[in-house]
């Protein structure tokens, strides 16, 4: 057994080798974040050697420890740790920022040991929390390491996201903050006032170790504390530390942020960290038992059955049936934002509180969590008003790039939510998704489509978003309708059709009305539901153009007009929008308070605006 002079000596070694090929791939990229890397050297070289246990061949074993790089612009050193773990030779590392590299600027999921892609700085510690309450509720044994930056303290994400592990009793993640003192173009917030930050994490909750992040028996004894942690709180270290340590003309200076060492520079900084045995390895601790994917489910049958024409309320429904999901796929778990008693999510929570993640109303650390737990193989149901996704813009632009499998769910979508106004009218949110690569998004008219839509929702793997409307709405369809993911529903067809109107979601009982009000005056139109906006039902909608005596397609959605299901028609006919094509009839203004049936007239959306647009072209 090694003393401790013998291990600091040898972790010094170790770290020796880090450092260097932390310089030597940002050198060979001509790019990256060098001395960021640096900083963090010295304890992520004791944590590897040490505490992580970690199956290199098996990154998704549900019992290894993760390693959640929140300051994503230092990828290059958790490429250069996994590197020294003996994942893949050291020289491969040359290959940094190049094309076709696995080793990306910052990590993504090509990467295969990377939990999440960061980089998009103040979300890891909420990934590595929902990690650890994965853990936590599944009494798995593993540990959740989060390396977080100073200068992304400053982001508001940080601190919901410590709210929620000291609420939720995650003392099986530890977070470790390198305070370097300089962010990107200057210096941080609290430079190295260690105790500004010392009184934050405390007042979330948090046990707090301060060491000299440079010092190796300092880290690991503060490691060795926080693993040995079991009272209910998550631990921090936080660590004084200087950006470039270890090379003097690169220490605490602030004239290297993101610049790489030129040849020269190289070969003076790899002097001055000196001899380096590339042959040290980290030693991680083993993991005994390898657990494969979770089982799927996927013949999931939900028997649900409605009068037709009875007002029934979808949002009701959704939540009774997300409920049956649940009690047949032991891998569906349910996050909600303090909105559960108007999503109906309550149910969920009653009948499988082990699986029912309360967030409280903190969307952007909603979404980032719901990305751990996917990345074990879970399928989170991430649930709130639709309005209230938008504050998480960018965090789920994130968890699309982490490929993570989110099944997102909008209630109180569009100006048909009525006397709450403006503020919480979703109307943005087709065009959020819809700019977001490979996201299904789809919208329920009746209850009965959403007991059809949801199955589907659950079994594609990856991105999707629905609409759930907040008003009741006539049941249309029966059990034996079939829906599928880029389907529609042709509602009203004649062989003398004028002209087609294409709806979605409430607009489409304004579009059934507008075709009673018409053929009363002998105008035959044809009503599309189009409840899949994306990937949208091309086939039909061409064979509409075809068929009727106009080629014109009248889009009606309760959405802003633009990045709405209309603009989905018009790439999918390459038509031009408002053209002898496609007519857009949308919400153009700012709604506000008032009874459904005045603000869709307000809007332009009514039955009667759709009517007054079709005589148009008779």
């Amino acid at each position: 057994m090694k003393s401790q002079s013998e291990l600091v000596e040898l972790w010094n070694r170790k770290a020796a080798v880090v450092r260097k090929w932390c310089l030597i791939s940002t050198t060979a990229a001509g790019s990256g974040h060098p001395t960021s890397c640096l900083s963090a050297v010295d304890i992520t070289t004791v944590l590897f050697d040490k505490y992580i246990k970690y199956d290199l061949k098996n990154p998704l074993n549900s019992n290894n420890d993760r390693f959640v790089l929140s300051k994503g612009h230092a990828a290059p050193l958790l490429y250069t740790l996994f590197g020294v773990a003996g994942a893949y030779p050291l020289e491969e590392l040359k290959t940094l920022r190049k094309f076709g590299s696995r080793f990306q600027g910052h990590p993504v999921p090509d990467f295969k040991f990377t939990e999440a892609a960061t980089g998009s700085l103040g979300q890891g510690l909420s990934v590595a929390a929902g990690l650890a309450l994965l853990a936590k509720r599944e009494n798995k044994t593993f540990k959740t390491f989060a390396l977080l930056g100073d200068g992304e303290l400053s982001e508001g994400q940080n601190w919901e996201a410590a709210n929620f592990a000291s609420y939720h009793q995650l003392d099986n993640l530890i977070a470790i903050a390198d305070i370097n003192r300089l962010a990107q173009s200057g210096e941080t917030m609290f430079g190295h006032n260690l105790v500004s930050y010392e009184n934050r994490f405390r007042a979330f909750g948090f046990k707090v170790i301060t060491i000299d992040g440079h010092d190796m028996l300092a880290c690991d004894q503060a490691l060795q504390t926080a693993v040995a942690n079991n009272d209910g709180s998550p631990t921090i270290i936080i660590m004084k530390t200087y950006k470039g340590k270890g090379v003097s003309f690169l220490e605490n200076s602030d004239q290297w942020h993101g610049k790489g060492l030129d040849n020269e520079q190289l070969k003076n900084a790899l002097e001055e960290i000196g001899n380096v045995d590339d042959q040290l390895k980290f030693e991680l601790k083993r993991v005994h038992v390898t657990e494969g994917e979770t089982l799927k489910n996927d013949d999931v049958s939900l028997d649900f059955s409605f009068n037709p024409g009875e007002k029934t309320s979808l949002r009701k429904v959704f939540g009774e049936f997300l409920a049956g999901l649940g009690k047949q796929r032991s891998d569906l778990w349910v996050l909600d934002a303090d909105v559960k008693n108007s999503t109906y999510t309550e149910k969920f929570c009653e009948t499988l509180p082990e699986r029912f993640v309360e967030c409280f109303i903190a969307e952007q650390n909603m979404v980032s969590a719901a990305v751990g737990l996917s990345r074990l193989g879970k399928v989170p149901f991430v649930v709130t008003f639709g309005a209230f996704l938008t504050r998480a813009a960018d965090q789920i632009r994130m968890a699309r790039v982490s490929n993570a499998n989110i099944k997102f769910i909008g209630t109180h979508v569009g100006v048909s939510i009525g006397e709450d106004g403006p503020s919480q009218m979703a109307l943005e949110d087709i065009a959020l998704f819809g700019a977001i690569p490979d996201t299904i998004i789809l919208q329920p008219a009746d209850a009965m489509a959403v007991t059809k839509l949801m199955p589907l929702t659950l079994m594609h793997e990856g991105f999707s978003y629905m609409r759930i409307l907040r008003p009741e709405t006539p049941i249309i369809y029966s059990n034996l309708d079939e829906f599928r993911i880029g389907g529609s529903k042709v509602l009203r067809k004649t062989s003398n059709d004028l002209l087609t109107i294409v709806a979605t979601g409430i607009t489409v009982f304004e579009a059934l009305k507008a075709a009673d009000s018409l053929e009363a005056d002998g105008i035959h139109v044809r009503v599309v539901d189009c409840y899949s906006i994306n990937p949208i039902d091309k086939k039909t909608l061409n064979n509409c153009l075809k068929e009727t005596e106009r080629p014109i397609i009248i889009s009606i959605e309760d959405h802003f007009a633009h990045g709405g299901m209309g603009d989905f028609i018009g790439s999918a006919l390459n038509g031009t929008i408002n053209s002898k094509i496609i007519k857009k009839m949308a919400v153009e203004k700012i709604s506000r308070s008032g009874s459904m049936d005045k603000l869709l007239g307000d809007a332009g959306i009514s039955y009667l605006h759709l009517v007054e647009e079709v005589k148009k072209y008779s």
